[in-house]
């Protein structure tokens, strides 16, 4: 079967495992969860929660995940591929025109906030938004044509935006995106326990009430030079 094959690049604690859930919940999609982080976490040796476990439980081998998410002939028309831009180091991203690529963005002192409190001191290249950058130029140099997705913008107007994300993936908007049922799903990586724990709990795409982002002083340096890249691909961003 000729899959429509749709590679998600997103940086931590965004909405993209509730993104792929809503991908999932289409009769016609397979969703794949981040298959390039075992291989991310053997390359670095990144502190990460699980990893150990991580690592027995996927292929560290890159050149292996990329022949399988780009050959391997799934069963249904679409598969979804949640990957994360900061497992794309030392990586040829050439393999990314065999998609129709999403980049998911997030302001980055939320980004910074929520990922420092699992993360204690992280730094630019640990919440992937430079490399995401990097990686939309690239595809734009070799004539791909990314889409970008902001999950503030989503999360305020989740129909509106499915509905003109479908539309630029060139798929048909399905009504099922917009909710799925609570719990985990067999897709999700052995680090769901680590990391889904809220997703787990939705049902849909809504805005959480939370108290004031404070960012802690020692990360403010790096939320200056992330911002930058934050709005420069809030520029490119799908609007509602």
């Amino acid at each position: 079967m000729n899959n429509t094959r749709i590679q998600l690049i997103s940086g931590p604690r965004n909405i993209s495992t509730a993104l792929m859930y809503s991908f999932g919940n289409r009769k016609s999609c397979h969703i794949i969860d981040e298959p390039l982080y075992a291989y991310y976490l053997q390359l670095t040796g990144a502190d990460h929660p699980g990893k150990e476990e991580i690592i027995r439980s996927q292929s560290t081998d890159p050149e292996e995940v990329i022949h399988d998410l780009t050959k391997d002939n799934y069963k249904k028309e679409e598969v979804f591929i949640k990957n994360m831009a900061h497992h794309f180091i030392g990586l040829n991203p050439i393999f990314s025109l065999d998609f129709k690529n999403i980049f998911l963005i997030r302001n980055t002192t939320e980004i910074l906030t929520s990922f420092s409190k699992v993360i204690p001191n992280p730094t630019i290249a640990d919440i992937g938004i430079k490399k995401e950058w990097e990686l939309y130029n690239y595809l734009i140099e070799k004539g791909d044509n990314p889409v970008v997705l902001d999950s503030g913008i989503l999360l305020e107007n989740p129909k509106i935006i499915l509905q003109k994300l479908c539309k630029l993936l060139d798929i048909n908007f399905q009504q099922s995106m917009l909710s799925w049922n609570p719990g985990s799903r067999k897709e999700d990586g052995v680090w769901a326990k680590h990391w889904y724990k809220n997703v787990h709990k939705s049902t849909h795409f809504k805005n959480q009430q939370s108290t004031p982002r404070i960012l802690r002083e020692n990360l403010k340096h790096v939320n200056e030079e992330a911002y930058i890249y934050y709005e420069k691909l809030l520029d490119k961003a799908i609007k509602a």
